[in-house]
């Protein structure tokens, strides 16, 4: 028999509950081809059919009804072992895996862990950066314990916390004709050419938005896989883009003499949040970790961002 992965167990336990492929992979945050791929390769492992198409959708087999409560239990007890070989339910000790998009965690993670560490000694922080649809991917499938990322995610089976609101700024290069000004207006876009990150990253989404809203044109032919990527093609005069506040502070401000920042009026804002398994309940650690990150934005952003109920 091939190796079960607890990501195929995970997935098949929502696509048993749900009974659409569409749905399941909405809530999964995956496409449905990925998923069907998983599916098959967990019949494959079993040497079972679990899931049947009739005309009026799935149905399970008598072994995938059976498959979909071991799955269940399954999962029930990894959450649980998870929690006592992790963060005690009671103390901030253990291991705590924490998956970050890049477009956050380089700019706020550095000082909560600072303070992580002065004020939790026995916790040990994992974090590991990737794009927020691999964030999800890899929190359903068990390699995160909770993600701290651009809101919303997709996901029924998430809980999600709020943290702040992180004002966008516009980024222009040093001779771009609104490089003197300390703000521009959404009309003044009409006719530039914004760049942005790939469609992976939830600032794609908002880039695009305002071009619509303002008659810019999205480069399609450059998609930047990083912040700095954009920042650098924005001082060659490629066009102007969209940069996130902590990282305008990090990043530009002082290092970069090639690009203006201006205040966007109307102002647009992206909200960051921590996101987590349902079916985790509500550990106290993640609570205790939402209120640390809360209180350095507090002490030491409170000119860029804004804090969120």
């Amino acid at each position: 028999m091939s190796n079960i992965t607890l990501r195929q167990i995970r997935y098949f336990a929502v696509l048993s509950s749900t009974l659409q492929y569409r749905r399941a992979a909405q809530q999964l945050g995956i496409s449905q081809p990925s998923l069907s791929l998983q599916i098959a390769a967990l019949e494959e492992a079993l040497g079972a059919r679990l899931i049947e198409r009739k005309r009026s959708g799935l149905i399970l087999t008598p072994t995938g009804r059976e498959a979909a409560a071991q799955a269940e239990r399954v999962l029930r007890e990894v959450d649980g072992l998870v929690h006592v070989a992790g963060p005690s339910r009671s103390e901030m000790s253990g291991t705590l895996r924490l998956g970050s998009s890049p477009t956050i965690g380089p700019y706020l993670l550095p000082r909560v862990l600072r303070q992580l560490h002065q004020s939790y000694p026995d916790l040990k922080l994992v974090i590991r950066d990737s794009t927020p649809k691999e964030l999800v991917e890899d929190l359903i499938a068990g390699r995160h314990d909770m993600i701290l990322t651009q809101l919303p995610v997709p996901g029924d089976n998430l809980r999600l916390r709020t943290l702040f609101r992180e004002p966008l700024s516009l980024a222009v290069a040093r001779e771009h004709p609104l490089a003197e000004r300390k703000q521009a207006v959404r009309a003044d876009l009409s006719g530039e050419s914004l760049l942005s990150l790939s469609p992976a990253f939830a600032l794609h989404t908002q880039v695009t938005g305002l071009g619509v809203d303002t008659g810019a044109t999205l480069r399609n032919d450059f998609e930047g896989t990083s912040l700095d990527a954009l920042r650098q093609m924005v001082s060659l005069g490629m066009g102007v883009t969209l940069l996130p506040a902590l990282y305008v502070r990090s990043e530009v401000n002082l290092r970069d003499p090639d690009v203006s920042v201006l205040d966007l009026r109307p102002p647009l804002y992206r909200q960051i949040g921590l996101a987590w398994r349902a079916a985790s309940g509500e550990p106290p650690a993640f609570a205790r970790f939402a209120d640390l990150i809360r209180d350095v934005v507090r002490t030491e952003f409170a000119a860029e961002v804004t804090l969120t109920s």
